[in-house]
């Protein structure tokens, strides 16, 4: 949630960076501007109101003391009219509050600066790629075929017992599966993220902490009998452990890992493109977040772009890297690399990491905040990045290390998995 004081003071750039969101943000923010000034004035309002309530009463009591009782009893109802006005005065200020509030939960993120303009994901720029593509055997598969002569992967017995999106792993799936998540918090962890096991439920203060409420509501598996969420991503419980936290400076910086499964309504179209592990309802994922002081949070996202490229460089996959525009960029991100692994069966790109600053963004929601040098509360900036998600990897292992006798396990994962092919 944008920071009213900032709107304020930048309007006109708050509204151009929206823009680059192809939003015409200009009655968004007036409004905003036009709440928050009745707001103040209601505030002020009530302030004064009680203010001279409170000094009526002290000359009320100086007069019953003095023996004016008359004088007193005529003051007495003039603060009852006070103690009267200031309760509509704070109702009217808890309104004017939360209309506020409702308009401020609707707009998204300022985009930074470096942030390309754009509407869509061909408008993403690339910044940075490595590793040669291989050229495969006559006859080289897409993952999902590859899934079935292997029987590793049933996608039919997921549709059966739950419906599409949700694939069954299988013997040396299954161990491969678990290998990438194991080596993938080992790499984490030696970076020096701690990690945790979070739960895979939230509530909606959480969901709201981190921005995936109001805005991707129709995205998230609900459990209505109690109001609980089933997590798209590990940055929703984990971002949360620092809801309304006041850190000391010093414990600046915080980096957390955590392996969830991650569950969204989202997927469901047909075609080529979502077919396999492509798009799932639910699929793994390890995450990595940081709560950094706002000066480096930049530097921060460098050096988590670097982390993830060290482990595709590891797993021998092609990748590239995409600065997103501002049309494909997330509700809550003011700047986001996407990663993507080249899938030589399919002869295409699939994503497999976002790694994004949201600045202040989440920590406004959250209320998390750190008492700076000078003793003041000061907001964090948060960020997050899958390390990695597990689907589209594991396409991408599955397909690039094919060869006619079986699929070849890339070397940093034989330890973990404790056998070398899939045959």
């Amino acid at each position: 949630m944008l920071q009213v004081p900032f709107i304020r003071e930048n309007k006109d750039l708050v509204i151009n960076r929206l823009a680059k969101r192809n939003i015409d943000a200009t009655e968004m923010i007036n409004n905003v501007i036009a709440f928050d000034e009745d707001r103040r004035r209601i505030q002020t309002e009530l302030d004064n109101t009680l203010a001279e309530s409170n000094a009526l009463s002290k000359e009320i009591g100086n007069l019953y003391k003095s023996g004016k009782a008359q004088e007193a009893n005529v003051l007495k109802e003039k603060t009852s009219e006070l103690k009267e006005l200031s309760k509509e005065l704070t109702e009217a200020l808890n309104t004017k509050s939360t209309e506020l509030n409702e308009l401020l939960y609707k707009i998204p993120n300022v985009p930074n600066d470096i942030v390309p303009a754009g509407s869509s994901e061909e408008d993403n720029l690339e910044v940075f790629s490595e590793g040669d593509i291989p050229t495969l055997y006559e006859g080289a598969l897409p993952h999902w075929e590859l899934a079935k002569k292997y029987d590793i992967i049933d996608f039919e017995l997921g549709n059966k017992i739950t419906g599409a999106g949700f694939p069954v792993y299988k013997g040396k799936g299954a161990r491969l599966q678990r290998a990438l998540i194991a080596y993938f918090l080992d790499k984490n962890t030696e970076a020096g993220y701690t990690e945790f096991q979070l739960p895979h439920l939230v509530n909606e203060a959480s969901g709201f902490g981190t921005g995936q409420l109001p805005d991707k509501e129709g995205q998230m598996y609900h459990v209505t009998a109690d109001n609980l969420y089933l997590i798209p991503t590990a940055e929703v419980p984990g971002t949360n452990i620092f809801r309304d936290v006041v850190l000391n400076e010093s414990e600046l910086p915080i980096g957390i890992t955590g392996y969830t499964p991650c569950f969204r309504r989202e997927a469901g179209s047909y075609g080529a493109h979502v077919r396999g592990l492509n798009r799932l309802h639910q699929f793994d994922k390890v995450e990595i977040l940081r709560v950094e002081h706002p000066s480096k949070s930049y530097e921060a996202l460098d050096g988590m772009v670097e982390h993830v490229k060290t482990i595709l460089q590891e797993l021998k996959l092609p990748y590239r890297i995409l600065r997103l525009c501002g049309g494909d960029l997330g509700f809550t991100s003011a700047l986001t690399y996407d990663f993507e692994v080249f899938s030589t069966a399919q002869d295409r790109w699939l994503e497999i990491s976002s790694v994004s600053n949201f600045e202040t963004f989440q920590a406004n929601r959250l209320k998390l905040r750190f008492k700076n040098s000078e003793g003041k509360n000061e907001l964090a900036h948060t960020l997050n990045g899958s390390s990695l998600a597990l689907p589209r990897v594991l396409a991408g292992i599955l397909e690039n290390y094919q060869t006619e006798e079986g699929i070849v396990i890339p070397e940093v994962l034989q330890p973990y998995t404790g056998f070398k092919i899939i045959d």
